[in-house]
């Protein structure tokens, strides 16, 4: 999950209550879409390699932008400088986290997957400790990732020696977590202000992460021999949907009622995820998942509230 930054638009009054209305049906929209793609990950990789997955996520994720910048008719951004951070954005904030929550899906339920997800505010701010001294923590917000770190611990049954869940993919999804704000970091301090739209900046961004799976899933995996339908299907909505698609809605939102307000979305994943899950693939769900979820959503959103809030 990515942030834009993009310029609100006035709204007139007289269509202020339909504005309204449509943010909000398109906040539950990218809610849906971004609590199902862990479901469709977990499909996806019945059927091909977990780089065969991101690589076709990104594909038709890029897919979609272009065909949208066509319409528009906006161009790429200019500049070597511009590419070559765009280039890291890419692998913290597409091509490392899909990756590693495709793989990690070969042996956790993708209702673990979409929890971690929700880890992605506490990393930031323990990130933020270090890395942006412009953003100094509160007390209230290192009590906010302590509570989001004792909610890990129970999602994992930590008191019973973490017995029946695998380390590995556990571990996998919980970096994948982690590459987002760090992701985050890197874009806020050097692409902030370079006066491209954001439209033609992810455009770019998919484009590049595409280019690196293009190079790595054929060093790691061969040719798949056939193209079972669920998992294809389930790779196609991922990418065109899930990426393309939530990419065009998250934008909307942040011109429309700001970062913070768009930011919210990611509280309502990990729900949608878990109930996705065990209602459509019958994932097994102990009562310490759904507690340990509610106490990650809480430190996360303590992590969030600012000074003088």
């Amino acid at each position: 999950m990515t942030t834009a930054s993009a310029t609100r638009t006035p709204v007139r009054s007289a269509s202020r209550p339909r504005r309204t209305l449509d943010w909000r049906l398109r906040f539950g929209v990218l809610s849906l879409i971004w609590g199902f793609s862990f479901l469709l990950i977990k499909v996806g990789t019945q059927g091909y390699a977990p780089f065969q997955v991101t690589l076709g996520r990104l594909v038709f994720g890029t897919a979609v932008l272009a065909a949208v910048m066509v319409v528009r008719r906006e161009r790429l951004p200019r500049g070597i400088r511009v590419w070559a951070h765009l280039a890291v954005a890419a692998f913290f904030l597409n091509a490392l986290p899909f990756s590693l929550f495709a793989y990690a899906e070969l042996t956790i339920p993708s209702t673990l997957a979409g929890i971690c997800n929700a880890t992605s505010p506490l990393w930031g701010m323990a990130l933020s400790l270090v890395a942006l001294s412009e953003d100094r923590p509160t007390r209230v917000r290192v009590a906010g990732l302590g509570l989001g770190f004792l909610g890990v611990l129970t999602v994992l049954g930590a008191w019973q020696g973490f017995q029946g869940v695998d380390a590995t993919g556990t571990g996998l999804a919980l970096v994948a977590s982690l590459s987002y704000p760090i992701g985050w970091i890197y874009v806020r301090r050097t692409l902030a202000g370079v006066g491209r739209s954001p439209l033609s900046m992810s455009g770019a961004q998919l484009l590049l992460a595409t280019a690196q799976l293009g190079v790595v899933t054929p060093l790691f995996t061969s040719m798949p021999g056939r193209f079972p339908v669920a998992p294809t299907l389930a790779v196609v909505a991922l990418g065109a949907v899930g990426t393309g698609v939530a990419f065009l809605l998250q934008y909307r939102l942040v011109s429309e009622v700001g970062p913070t307000t768009a930011q919210m979305v990611t509280y309502f994943i990990p729900v949608i995820a878990t109930v996705a899950g065990v209602a459509l693939l019958g994932e097994s769900l102990s009562w310490s998942t759904p507690v340990g979820a509610v106490i990650v959503l809480a430190g996360a959103a303590l992590t969030q509230v600012r000074r003088g809030a």
